[in-house]
């Protein structure tokens, strides 16, 4: 307790100590709260003021920023609670406000030595863009990232994970366990909805490790461009091969990334109603996505003519804010002190990199970006690996050309919904 009392107090009466700014960005993943207190506690351990920013990048470009002190005894208590004591935004600054409205006196009016931010890919980008302007402005400010999101699809060096995503998947296959139960009892079909905004990873991290038998992805969709009736015949495809099987029920998992992948005439051709932004573009981000694919499908089920009951599941917001498994309690463990480590060693501009034996290291964001655009692009699912393949191939349920003259008897042109065929492999 002496020493919890020194650090407390130590804030409290030397308000001109050096510190270091953290901030998350872009939406919860588990293990927030795990890097901020391992940020925290090594840095208190040094002597450092420990400034929380709430808001994300949002409070860098304002004069007057929402900021919460964190003291040993507040980040001892969140270290393995889900969600962020830190309030969470997506804002995205411009190259107005940077010009015009970054706060530098925030920095040198606090003694602030190192920016800590926390996120996914888009805050990637941007703590890259602030790397850069920081650089260009000569300011001594050291700036290193801790890559989350629970969609896994931040380029990390040798398969490694970012945080979050186990202890999501975790949970999401506490959830999809307990819907295939629920088709398995009560003989129905379930559409589910995973999410993953660009890359599979975590639908398919669910799927495997449930058995689910049908799993679609976008980057199945190698080969050949993303259509709305191409996703649902690959749901029929397998309700039918099951039903050949003797078996007449199931669930889907549809990782929501091949929805946003589908162009604005496949939206507006699909016969759902959106509402659109000033643009003209579709609001996605507003409609559940298991319910559209589930309302397709009931449509081709009708079509068809074939017996089948299906409902709509959606696994998304649930799982953000859930309580971080032992990996990640470990792994973000690390992390926060590798980013006190990278900082002593004069890193910045880079992120925070812990290989399998808890080494850490710097990832540099200039040698990450796309040299086009400067964002960090987001890495995929390798549908050719032996990992992926091996589940398509010996768990899934699909029609194959073996099964078309014995599938005619529910669907009339059985070819049409040959998984492989489908997708050009």
């Amino acid at each position: 307790m002496g020493k919890c009392l020194y650090f407390c107090t130590l804030i409290q009466n030397n308000e001109n100590m050096k510190s270091i700014a953290i901030l998350t960005g872009g939406g919860p993943a588990p293990g927030m709260n795990t890097v901020v207190a391992s940020v925290a506690k090594t840095f208190l351990r040094d002597g450092f003021r420990v400034i929380g920013l709430h808001g994300g990048y949002s409070a860098l470009f304002t004069d007057r920023p929402r900021m919460q002190d964190l003291d040993f005894l507040t980040a001892d208590e969140i270290f393995n609670k889900g969600g962020s004591i830190l309030k969470m935004s997506r804002f995205k600054p411009t190259a107005e406000d940077f010009e015009q409205r970054f706060n530098l006196q925030f920095f040198t009016d606090n003694e602030v030595k190192l920016l800590v931010t926390v996120g996914g890919d888009d805050t990637a980008s941007t703590a890259n863009r602030i790397a850069k302007f920081l650089a260009e402005k000569h300011y001594p400010i050291a700036n290193i990232h801790v890559p989350k999101t629970i969609d896994n699809d931040l380029p990390l060096p040798n398969s490694s994970p970012t945080f979050g995503y186990n202890s999501a998947k975790a949970q999401g296959c506490v959830l999809a366990t307990a819907v295939m139960e629920d088709a398995r009892t009560s003989e129905n079909w379930f559409v589910v909805s995973a999410m993953g905004r660009s890359a599979g990873h975590l639908a398919l991290g669910i799927a495997g490790a449930c058995h689910y038998p049908m799993v679609i992805i976008p980057e199945f969709f190698n080969r050949t461009e993303i259509t709305v009736d191409k996703i649902i015949n690959m749901v029929v495809s397998c309700i039918v091969k099951r039903k050949l099987m003797g078996i007449d029920y199931g669930a889907a998992m549809i990782s929501e990334g091949v929805f946003h992948s589908l162009s604005e005439e496949e939206i507006r051709n699909s016969g759902i109603h959106f509402s659109y932004d000033e643009h003209g573009h579709p609001e996605l981000g507003k409609v559940s996505k298991a319910h559209i694919f589930n309302d397709l499908l009931e449509r081709k089920v009708k079509e068809t003519g074939l017996k089948v009951k299906s409902r709509p599941v959606e696994i998304g917001y649930e799982i953000r804010c859930h309580t971080p498994i032992a990996f990640d309690l470990t792994y973000c463990s690390l992390m926060g002190m590798g980013v006190h480590k990278l900082f002593h060693e004069g890193a910045t501009g880079c992120m925070v990199y812990v290989d399998h034996q808890g080494n850490a290291a710097p990832l540099y964001l200039k040698d990450l970006q796309d040299p086009a655009t400067g964002k960090i692009p987001p890495r995929l699912v390798n549908v050719e690996s032996n990992k992926v393949m091996s589940y398509v191939n010996d768990i899934m349920d699909y029609i194959t050309p073996a099964d078309y003259e014995a599938a005619r008897k529910y669907v009339a042109n059985p070819e049409q919904y040959d998984f492989k065929r489908i997708l050009n492999w």
